[in-house]
């Protein structure tokens, strides 16, 4: 079922002991699933960095403990923040036969492609990923959203415009379809709101500022993204 796997083995190391295992290039990890008690495992931090990356939080991975091969997926991811290395991961067994709630990532296609950049305009993504429902083998890599056919900056994509494959659907059954995923802005009030704050402005800065200088035309505010 899942074309990605990692053997780990069992771990003594606990408390401060777990700094040994990085200097070693060792990375600690801790397996939950059921009943059973939760199982600290390590493993090589090449190979684990690898499916870390190509798993992410969405992806089945076949975990290889003494022998014993279990469906898992990661539950979470603990990088170091300064040297972005990882740190620590906590894997989650899964049913083959059960339906499991995760995030997918959300990919834009045809970026630089669209009509509204080719006149100029700025696309921007607000929701990057979307929590849906589904078997283990029903589960998309991600989720591709054309943004070929916006042209105005009084287009945007939105959750209703997601087309989910056969056998996945949204985690919420209330879901917001009109939650934004991508919006178009007008390039003016973004510039002018990056001299304002000396840095990266955000769409909702953008708007502030264009509003302040009478711009009628300035960027529509990002939809609020739900937290996780």
């Amino acid at each position: 079922m899942s074309n990605i796997s990692l053997k780990l083995d069992a771990r003594t190391h606990s408390g401060k002991k777990v700094a040994q295992l990085r200097h070693a290039g060792i990375v600690p990890s801790v397996v939950y699933g059921g009943s059973a008690e939760p199982i600290s495992t390590q493993s090589a931090i090449v190979e684990t960095t690898k499916v870390a990356h190509t798993a992410g939080k969405h992806s089945p991975i076949d975990i290889i403990i003494d022998g014993k091969k279990i469906l898992a997926i990661i539950k979470s991811i603990d990088m170091d923040p300064v040297k972005h290395t990882l740190r620590h991961l906590a894997f989650h067994t899964i049913n083959k036969n059960d339906k499991i709630v995760t995030q997918v990532p959300v990919i834009l296609v045809g970026v630089g492609e669209s009509a509204a950049e080719r006149a100029g305009l700025i696309v921007l993504q607000a929701i990057e990923n979307i929590e849906v429902r589904a078997l283990p083998a029903d589960l998309p890599e991600s989720i591709e959203m054309s943004i070929i056919d916006l042209a105005t900056d009084d287009d945007k994509l939105t959750v209703g415009d997601i087309k989910l494959p056969q056998g996945v659907e949204f985690a919420d059954h209330e879901q917001d379809m009109e939650l934004v995923i991508a919006n178009v802005y007008e390039p003016s009030a973004l510039q002018a709101a990056n001299e304002a704050t000396g840095g990266d402005a955000e769409p909702e800065e953008a708007e502030d500022v264009a509003s302040d200088n009478g711009d009628d035309t300035a960027a529509k505010p990002a939809e609020e993204t739900k937290s996780e």
